[in-house]
């Protein structure tokens, strides 16, 4: 053999080791990937299997020592609980648990477990209901798959086909162990097609026999909005929730399973523009904070497509405007808190069924969560529900109006209140409420807030004087609005069934102004007259002040004694200004009703004699410490002992609340003294009482934004006296003064009574 052979023998050889040593690896590749499928198809088949098990067993197949039955069933309740069942898992389990092949005992214990992990097929449960009329079904089962339904009726694909078989499920509202449950449900399910006469006349029967149920009570309110000629019943002004939570052990499994598939998202306090899909923050164990996503009640699709638009469609206002009076309304109404163009919707149309689905499920939301819920005070808890009280703020501010089940929370949560949970956005809310009637406003707004007033900060008790302010001024504006559109006939609001007289209104208004006055002056007792709690109890007497004029309440409340004299009395500036502004105001209102009751005969405006009186004497003690030099006088409203006054040593106390001496003023003399007298060493204020100085020093004090101390010096006071031609006052006197304050005509009448 020649050499070149040898080696081309070598070579052949060399190639066909290299392609056999590939095609062994790409075979081990292989065998190893199908080995790992068959692992994990091993691994999967077992679930399987039970399914299978389940689908195909035979009725009366023996349950006492099936071993087979125990592994599946144990294998699924323990997928079911950790991860959820898929639809077609659910729809096969649920068929199984409702045909009762085997024993009651195995179908409650597969209802108990049976969580989905995304959705429950519609068609699962419209067979679940058909089980329902055969005769082979406990009523155990009944209620806990109706319980079931309720809990799980957010993850229904979709409702049209419940909804078609609305009448068979309004025929178990006759059963008094299913009625609580089935009203629920048909509360959730109802449209206005629905409402008939004969089903009124049955809830209405059913309420005769049982009594006026929460639950019977609450569809009844929905049919009426949906049909107010067919029901007559008139509804209280307030009903308790009339649905309660079913089964913890379920909501607990969701929200598990959504909290362990869910990322984490930011939370924003902002509305959006659009619409949110998804909702992806981490909530907490019952999940009742957690705002939805905008889904549709029903299937945009075929023929449900003329039905209407979904607003999960529109991504501009101007998309809503078109589509106005075609929008289908989401599955859960909470979920319209998270869109500006929802609330534009709610705020244009005022669909009467959306706030009353709304207000169910934010009530069922606030209590459960802050009432009934467990005590969770982790940092993230405490942020998520604050932002979610945030979010309700922002809300009844985009809407200019609170809700009625956030009102009925608020009293409710006053009652165990601390004063420091969530406080800004309590009070903010709590500011919101609607008209509350006199009957009722002490024992739930008074009573609470007073205790927590005295046994809390000084800042706190600005924080409920600025509340109630704001609380006053809504009821205010709305008042005035009302007077002008409706008349004198007032109504809560548009949704209330509680009407209330201008009587009741001026009670109501009454109650809280003097309400205020007794936390304003104790208050400042209590704090020694503090100047950020002063400011706050002032801003509150100018909106009582103008109540006439501005909003046109014929109503006229004086500021305490407690409140005028600390104002007086200061040592700032800003509080006698704002004093001098609420006189001015409160004369200039008493003016106007005088005058409207002399040209308006008919017209029923009384004003107390004593408003007349409380109000000249105030206004004689202010001239008389600022202007008169006469403090602590007779007329001065304060009466001060001799003996205590010589113990100040003070030298001519009379004038020690003047203009020029007062505490409040005393830099601003001694700047006007200054840019008059440069070249004097002493400081004389006493030389700017003398002629024309004491006008320039007025004037002076004007230009410092005074506005206030301005008018009520300009409207109240005319300094006219005699002067000499070089410009001293006359007659000895050492200030150009008036003999008495300049007096309106109300209240020179103030000695008669007023009709």
């Amino acid at each position: 053999m020649t050499k070149s052979s040898s080696l081309s023998e070598l070579g052949e050889a060399t190639n066909c080791s290299d392609e056999h040593e590939s095609t062994c690896s790409s075979n081990n590749r292989s065998l190893r990937i199908a080995e790992n499928a068959k692992r994990k198809s091993e691994a999967e088949a077992p679930l399987l299997v039970a399914f299978k098990y389940f689908a195909q067993v035979k009725a009366g197949t023996p349950v006492m020592g099936n071993d087979e039955l125990t592994e599946h069933l144990e294998r699924v309740e323990r997928i079911a609980l950790a991860q959820g069942l898929p639809p077609d898992a659910v729809s096969i389990m649920l068929e199984f648990a409702m045909s009762r092949r085997l024993t009651s005992t195995i179908s409650s214990r597969v209802l108990r477990f049976l969580v989905p992990a995304s959705v429950v097929p519609q068609e699962a449960v419209v067979r679940g209901f058909s089980w329902l009329c055969t005769q082979k079904m406990p009523q155990s089962m009944q209620m806990l798959f109706v319980r079931w339904v309720l809990t799980m009726f957010d993850t229904i694909d979709c409702k049209d086909n419940l909804r078609a078989i609305y009448g068979f499920i309004f025929s178990f509202v006759t059963d008094e162990n299913l009625c609580p449950f089935i009203c629920h449900l048909l509360y959730l399910l109802t449209i206005k097609a629905h409402v008939k006469p004969f089903r009124v006349r049955k809830l209405l029967d059913i309420q005769a026999r049982m009594g006026k149920q929460p639950y019977l009570m609450q569809l009844l309110a929905l049919y009426k909005v949906f049909c107010p000629e067919m029901v007559t019943l008139t509804m209280p002004s307030s009903m308790r929730a009339g649905f309660r939570t079913h089964n913890t052990t379920w909501k607990l499994a969701l929200a598990t399973l959504k909290k362990r598939n869910v990322g984490k998202e930011a939370p924003s306090m902002e509305l959006r523009l659009g619409v949110r899909l998804k909702s992806n923050s981490r909530k907490r164990k019952f999940h009742h904070l957690e705002v939805p996503a905008l889904t549709p009640s029903m299937e945009i699709s075929g023929a449900n497509s003329r039905r209407g638009v979904c607003l999960q469609q529109l991504s501009s206002f101007n998309e809503l405007l078109d589509n106005l009076n075609s929008i289908e309304l989401p599955a859960q109404m909470g979920s319209l808190l998270s869109s500006a163009l929802a609330l534009h919707y709610l705020d244009c149309v005022q669909d009467e069924s959306a706030f009353l689905r709304l207000n169910f499920w934010l009530g069922h939301a606030l209590h459960e969560e802050f009432l009934f819920g467990p005590a969770d005070g982790s940092p993230e808890s405490m942020a998520e529900a604050s932002h979610f009280l945030s979010m309700l703020v922002s809300t009844q501010h985009f809407l200019q109006e609170g809700f009625s089940s956030t009102e009925g929370f608020l009293f409710k949560f006053l009652q165990v209140w601390d004063g420091f949970l969530h406080r800004p956005q309590i009070l903010e809310l709590l500011s919101d409420i609607p008209l509350v009637p006199s009957s009722y406003i002490k024992d739930a707004l008074f009573e609470p807030l007073m205790q927590l007033y005295f046994t809390s900060s000084v800042f706190f008790k600005c924080s409920v004087i600025e509340c109630l302010t704001s609380m006053l001024r809504k009821w205010l504006t709305w008042h005035s609005v009302c007077a002008q559109e409706e008349g004198l006939d007032i109504s809560l609001n548009n949704r209330s069934t509680m009407s209330l007289s201008l009587s009741g209104f001026l009670d109501s208004v009454l109650k809280l102004v003097q309400f205020v006055g007794r936390l304003t002056s104790v208050g400042l007792q209590l704090e020694r007259g503090h100047t950020l709690l002063l400011h706050h109890a002032l801003g509150f007497y100018e909106t009582v002040s103008d109540m006439f004029l501005k909003y046109s309440l014929p109503l006229f409340v004086m500021l305490p004694p407690g409140v005028f004299y600390p104002a007086l009395l200061a040592t700032d500036p800003v509080s006698v200004d704002r004093l001098g502004y609420i006189m001015f105001r409160y004369r200039q209102n008493l003016t106007s009703a005088k005058e409207q009751q002399k040209k308006q005969k008919e017209l029923s405006i009384h004003i107390n004699r004593s408003v007349y009186q409380e109000f000249n004497s105030y206004l004689v003690a202010m001239v008389a410490h600022l202007w008169n030099s006469k403090s602590f006088g007779p007329r001065s409203g304060i009466q001060v002992s001799e003996a205590l006054l010589e113990r100040t040593k003070v030298g001519d106390h009379s004038n020690s609340f003047d203009l020029i001496h007062h505490p409040a003023f005393l830099n601003y003399a001694i700047d006007f003294h200054q840019q008059c007298w440069p070249e004097r060493a002493d400081v004389d204020l006493n030389s700017i009482k003398a002629g024309k100085y004491w006008e320039w020093y007025v004037e002076f004090l004007f230009t410092q934004g005074f506005d206030g101390l301005r008018d009520f010096i300009k409207v109240n006071i005319n300094p006219t006296t005699a002067r000499h031609s070089d410009g001293r006052p006359s007659s000895g006197q050492t200030l150009s003064q008036p003999s008495q304050p300049s007096q309106p005509t109300a209240v020179a009448s103030s000695s008669t009574a007023v009709s």
